[in-house]
């Protein structure tokens, strides 16, 4: 085999290239084989060529499932469809944490697939692909994080204390780096940090849950780059269109402590780069009544609410926030 080596290496100085692993490999066998029948006969050759093309392919397809950033999450997706029931007519769901924890190792399996992207690959996908990955990983965490002490807490705020978060807790494996809940949402995700990627993307905070009923629904599917605009979408309506969270009574907007919190993520965003899946139908927003606008339906608003929304007029009150975790009961 070292001879295979030796002549491999002369071939490919001799013509100036620089082997591609591939190329090197199947030179390799070739050498390698006629070597082996030399010494051996041809009863070696089968497991020469076996041994080397088996080392190959699961190298290369360990490398390709990771890059192929949609089937990627196709674990956890079937994870939420068993786990995860719709309440309310669809408007919400709750999550049973009893049958995410007798499947844990499934979660785990995933988690540990996420760990492995390595920063270049993730650099490499789409910023749709990117950012369904941020949003899944997010979610999976929480949940894996739920797990931890479940069924003894009542809130994910149980799981902190006095001077500590639960969303500061070094959990998550991820690009090179054991991450935060926070930093996945507000550094990767939100792009607070200068060096973050900005995804500009107001409609993620009806896709990251946070294990509370306030929160908008977990959905029952992972998501996946092909089809994130759709998917955030249709979180942004099904969240809206909750009047326990969401609802226009006269001329006052009563909203979930989320437009409160992250007011700024869905104001002055008339410099973000247009592309198919930023900004619900690829509209910029300037003030929170513009992107309310654009789910007027949803909101089920009248046409003289429309009106007060479009003249920036309207009162706004903020719910309270419900922390209760969103178990199934």
């Amino acid at each position: 085999m070292k001879k295979a080596v030796a002549v491999t290496k002369v071939f490919s100085v001799k013509n100036g290239l620089v082997m591609s692993s591939k190329l090197a490999m199947t030179t390799v066998i070739a050498v390698s084989r006629r070597l082996t029948i030399r010494k051996f006969g041809r009863l070696a050759v089968s497991s020469v060529m076996l041994l080397a093309a088996s080392t190959s392919f699961y190298a290369l397809s360990d490398e390709a499932a990771l890059k192929k950033a949609d089937s990627l999450h196709e674990p956890f997706s079937e994870l939420l469809s068993e786990h995860v029931k719709t309440i309310d007519n669809g408007a919400s769901t709750q999550v049973n944490y009893h049958g995410f924890k007798q499947d844990r190792e499934r979660l785990t399996q995933y988690l540990n697939s996420l760990a492995k992207v390595k920063k270049s690959t993730f650099d490499g996908w789409s910023k749709a692909d990117q950012l369904a990955f941020l949003i899944n990983a997010y979610n999976a965490y929480t949940v894996d994080l739920i797990l931890t002490e479940y069924p003894k807490i009542e809130s994910i705020r149980d799981l902190g204390g006095f001077f500590s978060s639960p969303w500061k807790k070094e959990i998550a494996p991820l690009l090179g780096k054991t991450r935060t809940l926070d930093e996945i949402e507000h550094e990767l995700i939100r792009g607070q940090s200068q060096n973050a990627k900005r995804y500009n993307e107001p409609r993620i905070h009806f896709a990251v849950n946070c294990a509370s009923i306030g929160c908008p629904a977990l959905r029952e599917e992972a998501y996946v780059g092909a089809k994130l605009d759709s998917q955030l979408n249709a979180q942004t309506k099904r969240f809206l269109a909750d009047t326990s969270r969401n609802r226009m009574d006269g001329n006052t907007l009563k909203l979930s402590k989320i437009f409160d919190w992250y007011s700024k993520d869905f104001e002055n965003n008339a410099n973000r780069k247009s592309e198919s899946w930023q900004g619900a139908k690829n509209v910029n927003t300037e003030n929170l009544s513009q992107f309310l606008l654009l789910y007027k339906d949803a909101l089920s608003l009248s046409s003289q609410q429309v009106s007060v929304l479009e003249q920036d007029t309207a009162e706004l009150e903020f719910l309270n926030y419900d922390w209760a975790l969103n178990a199934t009961q």
